[in-house]
């Protein structure tokens, strides 16, 4: 067999080096409609485009890296998540608020776009509570959240007057209650607690489990006595300072199925209802966090909006039948699920290598102009993503490759694993899906690389097209930080 043939051979039946989940791809330009919402696509000319505009036009305007979003397809999914969970409870007599998790991204525009699809926000820091304020968020819409908050952080909360601080331990409990006695305020509280339940996903991003900084347990203490979470029940109680909302949980992040939320809604249900019968306490509010899953890559099966509502609101009744209570207004946190495929980061290949792993199995690099400071998640915790072509068609045949970025060390990659094309070349643009969650968010300055800008695209309502949404980073701005000279 010659060397083209036994090439061929190889693209057919995939690179041994290739994961068991990683198919060949049939058509390099098609755009799996599961990782790509429909606002992405491909032009005549086979380029692919956010909101019509080609992904090429894009980074000729704003250069490489370039974090690009479909304002059109975060707008949608956010009002996919509150339809969808107010219409699954409406007939359980109980309201939904639906809190966006800042954290996954977050700036004064997009808080804008959640301001106006009706949704609230989730902030994590000061920081975050600062960027919700100055977009115009409502502060009774907005939370805070944090395992360590600074008092400075909780008076600038009470002061802004918003909806709720989710209290983390017993000591933040008695720091909350003081500051607010200090300003002559009540504040508006939920408690944490840790239900016990282990999320299927990462250990970094599993946040039930006992074993773990956030939240107080369920569990009570192998001396005897009260749980934690009944501790801090009756310790805000207690303090007329506080005024005690109701139980907060979330269980972990990238959550394929409403099994684990259920679970866990039926057991700080059943807290709320010991607290009703030791302390006379009514606590009317839910609060089940987020976590839930997208696809990066074909492997991953996520649940629409609709179906996630459908089966929590129906674990959520038959949890408060069977303890004989109403179904409280509950509250949810998604983040990720809304920001993640609205998001897409355009780089630049530069060089390209292949090298020989083991015998007969080869794999080849694709450098790009990017790397773990604008993508940390797969160093961090080994996140998968894919990459297609974008600035024109496909030539030739796939080629297990992988993506990896310009940083001085090896662990920088960008896709683990995906075919693209053989005539890949310097200076095509590559474009990796689903990067909106986090990505922006734990982006660095490793090695003195300035961060991106970011890009939003937006084809309905007013002001259509592409505009700069956060400037990115020039080498001035981060040499005025540094003082030495």
């Amino acid at each position: 067999m010659s060397a083209a043939a036994a090439g061929g051979a190889q693209r057919r039946t995939g690179n041994p080096l290739a994961p068991a989940w990683l198919s060949v791809p049939q058509d390099l330009d098609a755009l799996d409609p599961a990782i790509w919402p429909e606002d992405f696509g491909r032009d005549a000319a086979g380029r692919l485009t956010v909101g019509g505009i080609p992904a090429d036009e894009l980074v000729g305007r704003w250069g490489s890296p370039l974090y690009v979003y479909s304002e059109d397809a975060f707008r949608r999914r956010a009002r996919e998540f509150r339809e969808a969970f107010a219409e699954a409870f409406a007939p359980l007599g109980a309201e939904v608020s639906v809190y966006y998790a800042g954290k996954s991204f977050l700036t004064t525009e997009v808080v804008r776009w959640v301001r106006e699809e009706g949704l609230n926000v989730d902030t994590a820091s000061g920081g975050e509570l600062a960027v919700a304020l100055r977009g115009g968020m409502p502060p009774e819409r907005i939370a805070l959240h944090g395992n360590n908050k600074s008092a400075a952080e909780i008076v600038r909360a009470l002061e802004a007057g918003i909806g709720r601080i989710v209290v983390d331990s017993l000591a933040e409990i008695q720091l909350v209650g003081r500051l607010a006695r200090g300003l002559g305020v009540a504040a508006p509280v939920m408690i944490r607690v840790t239900p016990g339940v282990h999320a299927s996903t990462h250990e970094f991003i599993a946040t039930a489990h006992e074993d773990q900084k956030f939240g107080l347990s369920l569990a009570a203490p192998e001396d005897g006595g009260d749980s934690p979470a009944l501790q801090a029940v009756a310790a805000c109680t207690a303090d007329p300072a506080l005024d005690l909302r109701g139980l907060h949980c979330h269980i972990g992040s990238q959550i394929f199925d409403a099994e684990g939320f259920g679970l866990a809604a039926e057991r700080v249900l059943a807290l709320a209802a010991e607290a009703a019968e030791r302390f006379g306490t009514e606590l009317p509010e839910l609060d089940l966090g987020g976590g839930y899953g997208i696809a990066y890559t074909e492997a991953d099966d996520p649940c629409p909006a609709r179906e996630i509502a459908d089966s929590l609101a129906g674990k959520v009744a038959a949890a408060a039948r069977a303890l004989g209570t109403a179904v409280p207004h509950l509250s949810i946190e998604p983040g990720r699920a809304i920001s993640g495929p609205s998001g897409c980061t355009l780089y630049t290949v530069g060089t390209l290598k292949t090298v020989a792993v083991e015998p007969g199995a080869q794999r080849r690099y694709v450098s790009v102009d990017g790397g773990m400071s604008d993508n940390a998640r797969p160093v961090l915790y080994g996140a998968d993503y894919t990459a297609v072509l974008a600035g024109r068609p496909a030539a030739s045949g796939p080629v297990l490759s992988r993506v990896v970025g310009k940083h001085c060390e090896s662990g920088d990659v960008v896709v683990r694993d995906v075919y693209l094309p053989e005539d890949l070349a310097a200076g095509d643009v590559l474009a990796v899906p689903a990067t909106g969650a986090y990505c922006w968010a734990l982006s660095s300055n490793y090695n003195w690389v300035p961060r991106p800008p970011v890009v939003a695209v937006r084809t309905e309502g007013e002001q259509p097209g592409a505009r700069l949404i956060v400037r990115g980073e020039t080498e001035d701005d981060l040499l005025a930080r540094d003082l030495g000279a």
